[in-house]
């Protein structure tokens, strides 16, 4: 069974930083292209960044210079590091694994940038 399971999300003030992580289990961890997706109440789902299986990273314009993806092979979890939030960065945060023609995705956590 596959699970991924988000953590970290919360509530914090413009500027603020913090780390979402991604406890990945039932799947082959290295094999699988890992991202992390965002939804914002009345938007489409978004590809916020991901890393592939050798490490390469790629992410929204949006974030670029202030999130970091990462993964650690040895735990099968994955992270993102936000620094820098800003209020239009709230959304609910998934954690998405994939290995085609599989896609699996977490349950989703709250991030919310308020002053």
């Amino acid at each position: 069974q596959v699970q991924l399971v988000e953590s970290g999300g919360g509530l914090v003030q413009p500027g603020e930083s913090l780390r979402l992580s991604c406890a990945a289990s039932g799947i082959i961890f290295r094999l699988n292209v890992m991202a992390w997706y965002r939804q914002a109440p009345g938007k489409q789902r978004e590809l916020v960044a991901l890393i592939t299986t050798g490490g390469s990273t790629n992410y929204a314009d949006s974030v670029k210079g202030r999130f970091t993806i990462s993964r650690e092979q040895e735990t099968n979890t994955l992270y993102l590091q936000m620094n820098r939030l800003k209020p239009e960065d709230t959304a609910v945060y998934y954690c998405n694994a994939a290995r085609p023609p599989h896609m699996f995705w977490g349950q989703g956590t709250q991030v919310t940038v308020s002053s």
